[in-house]
């Protein structure tokens, strides 16, 4: 069976996501990076990284959210959760994820873990760090609230959700304690999220994950 190695909250929510909207069995595994079960030698063995989450089936061991989305997308094409191969949609679907977890993931974990980017123990730098992270975030929101304008429709890609709607919810939700702009501020993100977290699978998965308001 599928296992979901994952913690609540973290970038293991849009695979487990997705896992509720293609309806597989599948087994939760509980990392509680709390008392460091992440750094624990079993799981560093499955992700020598470090972080959540891992999918295993059998022989196949995987890392890194946006991998693992890919591959339950290609596994499970009935699902709908992405464009058709070769198309120009899946062009623009490959587009976005990449930017999601290279660009806008990568400056909320700047965000998040400042004192990662300069000397230990400088303080003054690291909430320099954050600042700017915390600007930079703001751009990149107002980029994906432009998406959604320019194209009218109700999901990233338009017409059709993906899951891509599954990643942005889950960055734009990391966003929901900024001092200024969170995600769910924004003219076009806000009803957007609110209508991504309408969704049965996602529903699903914030009670699994014993979320607590605000969501986004």
């Amino acid at each position: 069976m599928l296992q979901l190695h994952y913690a609540p909250s973290t970038a293991a929510m849009a695979p487990h996501i997705l896992l509720e909207d293609i309806g597989l069995p599948y087994e939760r595994v509980l990392v509680d990076t709390r008392t460091g079960a992440h750094k624990a030698p079993g799981y560093l063995a499955l992700n020598p990284n470090g972080l959540v989450p891992v999918l295993t089936d059998g022989d196949l061991v995987l890392f890194e959210s946006a991998a693992i989305c890919l591959h339950l997308c290609d596994m499970h094409p009935q699902a709908g959760l992405a464009p058709a191969v070769g198309t120009v949609e899946r062009a623009h679907f490959y587009k976005w994820l990449v930017w999601m977890t290279n660009t806008l993931q990568s400056t909320l974990i700047a965000y998040f873990y400042p004192h990662r980017m300069v000397n230990p123990g400088n303080t003054a730098a690291a909430a320099e760090v954050q600042t700017q992270a915390e600007l930079r975030v703001g751009t990149l929101l107002a980029q994906l609230d432009a998406e959604l304008a320019r194209h009218g429709g109700p999901w990233l890609l338009g017409a059709h959700y993906s899951a891509l709607d599954a990643y942005a919810l889950m960055l734009c939700r990391w966003t929901r304690n900024f001092a200024t702009a969170p995600a769910r501020t924004y003219p076009h993100l806000g009803p957007y999220l609110q209508a991504v977290l309408a969704r049965p699978a996602v529903q699903r998965v914030f009670a699994a994950e014993e979320l607590a308001q605000p969501w986004v």
